[in-house]
């Protein structure tokens, strides 16, 4: 069933591991790439607003070719950083890292 566009999103911090989803990448990767500041959650907002920082967020990858290693220095280490402390969050609330097929 899709999410309505009018269905709010709880916040990074209240979602599942802390916001190890779609969603939660979506947002570290907002806070990186400086879409957003740190310190938005996204706490109550739209489904349809998220969807417009997914947009500005993959506009914002572009000229990186959507690659960490092509990012800027300071850009590269405030993404390693925010991701980083996202994990070892996510592991402390129990979150396994899926396993990759081969």
């Amino acid at each position: 069933m899709p999410v309505r566009k009018d269905t709010i999103y709880p916040g990074i911090h209240n979602d599942r591991f802390g916001g190890m989803t779609d969603i939660g990448r979506i947002i570290r990767d907002a806070w990186a790439l400086g879409v957003l500041p740190e310190d938005e959650t996204c706490e109550g907002w739209s489904y349809g607003r998220i969807q417009e920082v997914y947009d500005q967020v993959y506009k914002a990858w572009q000229p990186y070719g959507h690659l960490v290693s092509k990012l800027p220095p300071d850009m590269q280490e405030r993404y390693l950083r925010i991701h980083h402390e996202a994990t070892r969050k996510a592991r402390e609330l129990g979150w396994v890292p899926p396993m990759e097929d081969s």
